[in-house]
């Protein structure tokens, strides 16, 4: 039951976003039959993501208190109104709730984020969360699946056929979804309250509404822009649309795997660089086949850069998933509800897109700055975590040996807290016992080898003695010049009582 998890809960997002999309992918079929303007028919596609996004925290939190199970049938059964709701949409109106509530569709994807790295161990998060955005397929099966019935049948009974498909997976869940998952009982308040300030779960927020959003608002834009820009047949539009989320999809179990062979933020890098420069590409007036490259380019890294942030979300949070998944995957559904509007208001103003794709450069040339700062953020934390946590006693000076920093193990040693010796001179540790030679040898040695070792005697901060073996290193910047000190010392009196 617990392998079947990861299948049946990447299938069941598959369905859920194949509805997510229904409104997109049948919207010039839908403005044939219900007039729209420009305006409303990019509120019409935009608004289903309002509520895939803004659910997705409650979903999220709600799926550690009652599990995927339950969490999915409820989704589903809740999916049949809207559906059965827009095939007798005759308005403006009706196209605007049913697709409201169309959200639902999207909030799925906090279900398994959230359920599935509880079946394995972190160094494979990145892989599984990765294989579950598979999910994304969903939209690709709409995108394309919804014009050709749509020809054949009419759009009305092209929207009908998801109801069987909807029954169908509540049903599936019912049956096979994990009733003995880990159960997670904290308050959402609690655990809001344990994240809201750690400054990476915005940051991943930011890269998400990015990659996400891009991936989204392409999703949704694309089958109306090659009708009216390129005037594509309504099969060929949904087509192409369909191929840009296939490999946007395929990618992101890529980039899943990438982050938990190599790092994430390596990852990440190229993703933001490659978005930059697709987003330059994109905002020239283009040929269809230059367009279609520039659109395969942001497909490429907007599926890439979705699978590393999802490795990197349970790597900070591990004890906060439900909150801290459902905030930065509704940071990723809001990414996609702005771009749509904003590309037809700009288009209404200025005659073209070009400002709307600066923008996603601009973006994504921002991500990759945080992501440079935050991937040096992490290596200064693994420093210090390692500092911190050795068993010797560590203190580093600056190139004036004034102490700039002390581990726990020096103040268990020496008495003195941290506060008390930051920019003061080593020498406040000094016993007197050791004449001038001895301290000229100590500094000869260490501008000539870079290091000194031995036996001193040193003064704790109550004044009683002890006997220490201690190691002093010389570290040297790009262009030889010293930087810091750093000694490492061990109580030899303390060792020989043991």
């Amino acid at each position: 039951m617990r392998k079947f998890q990861l299948p049946l809960q990447t299938g069941s997002l598959i369905a859920s976003f194949m509805c997510w999309v229904l409104i997109s992918s049948l919207m010039v079929y839908i403005k044939a039959d219900i007039p729209l303007t420009s305006g409303q028919a990019a509120w019409v596609t935009a608004i289903p993501v309002i509520l895939g996004s803004v659910l997705r925290i409650p979903v999220g939190f709600l799926t550690n208190r009652f599990g995927a199970r339950l969490m999915f049938v409820i989704s589903f059964l809740a999916l049949l109104l809207p559906i059965g709701y827009l095939g007798f949409a005759h308005s403006f109106w009706d196209l605007i709730i049913s697709g409201f509530f169309l959200g639902i569709g999207g909030a799925t994807f906090s279900i398994g984020v959230t359920s599935i790295p509880k079946y394995y161990p972190k160094e494979k998060h990145g892989t599984v969360n990765g294989i579950y955005g598979i999910g994304n397929m969903g939209t690709a099966f709409t995108t394309f699946g919804a014009p050709i019935l749509a020809n054949s049948f009419g759009w009305r009974s092209a929207v009908f056929v998801f109801l069987i498909w909807v029954a169908l997976f509540a049903l599936i869940n019912f049956i096979g979804g994990d009733r003995q998952e880990p159960k997670v009982r904290v308050s959402m308040k609690g655990q809001f309250l344990q994240v809201y300030k750690n400054e990476k779960l915005w940051f991943l927020c930011i890269f998400y509404f990015i990659t996400f959003g891009s991936f989204v608002a392409f999703t949704i834009y694309l089958p109306n822009f090659f009708v009216s820009q390129f005037h594509l047949e309504k099969v060929d539009a949904g087509l192409r649309t369909a191929g840009f989320i296939v490999l946007a999809t395929l990618l992101r179990p890529i980039g899943g795997v990438l982050s938990d062979k190599f790092n994430a933020y390596a990852v990440l890098m190229f993703v933001f660089g490659g978005l930059t420069l697709s987003g330059i590409l994109l905002s020239f007036t283009l040929s269809m086949p230059l367009f279609t490259v520039g659109c395969l380019a942001v497909a490429v890294c907007a599926g890439t850069g979705n699978g590393a942030v999802f490795k990197l979300v349970p790597l900070y949070f591990a004890k906060q998933g439900g909150i801290a998944n459902g905030i930065v995957s509704a940071a990723g559904g809001l990414g996609g509800f702005f771009p749509p509007l904003m590309l037809t208001m700009l288009y209404g103003m200025t005659g073209h897109y070009s400002i709307g794709f600066m923008a996603l450069s601009e973006a994504a040339l921002a991500s990759l700055v945080l992501v440079f700062w935050l991937s040096f953020q992490s290596r200064v934390q693994l420093y210090a975590d390692i500092v911190s946590s050795t068993a010797d006693a560590v203190m580093v000076t600056d190139k004036e040996s004034k102490i700039i920093t002390v581990n726990h193990a020096f103040t268990q040693v020496t008495g003195y807290a941290k506060q008390d010796v930051i920019g003061r001179n080593p020498s406040i540790l000094s016993s007197g016992k050791h004449d001038r030679r001895f301290y000229e040898e100590f500094w000869e040695s260490l501008n000539d080898k870079g290091h000194w070792q031995g036996e001193i005697t040193n003064k704790r901060a109550d004044g009683s003695l002890y006997r220490e073996w201690l190691t002093v290193s010389t570290i040297k910047d790009d262009q030889d010049r010293v930087k810091n000190y750093v000694a490492i010392f061990s109580d030899l009196s303390k060792q020989k009582e043991r």
